[in-house]
């Protein structure tokens, strides 16, 4: 099985939708085996600015992450859909042992 993370902005957006609701209907439109979004109180990417929307008067977005597991080619073949939307979040994935 394969597992995969996908990190990005809350309020980024695709179209006139937030992101992660359009990612999460692929993933259901994919018959993924189950996905959560979780969002963030703190972080930061590769620029190394910290995100912490929970201070007063912060204007940072709030971090975000989608995960979601199924079978290798599942979750390969979306990932190559999810890329299309051309979002700037990070992707990645590992192998997991489900119980």
């Amino acid at each position: 099985m394969l597992q995969a993370q996908i990190y990005i902005d809350k309020d980024e957006m695709y179209d006139d939708n937030l992101l992660y609701t359009v990612i999460m209907e692929v993933l259901i439109k994919n018959d993924m085996n189950g996905a959560t979004a979780i969002d963030g109180f703190m972080g930061f990417g590769a620029n190394q600015k910290m995100k912490n929307p929970n201070q007063l008067f912060s204007f940072d977005e709030v971090p975000m992450i989608i995960t979601f597991i199924d079978e290798d080619e599942k979750v390969k073949n979306v990932i190559k859909e999810i890329r299309k939307l051309g979002t700037n979040g990070t992707i990645v994935t590992h192998h997991v042992d489900v119980y």
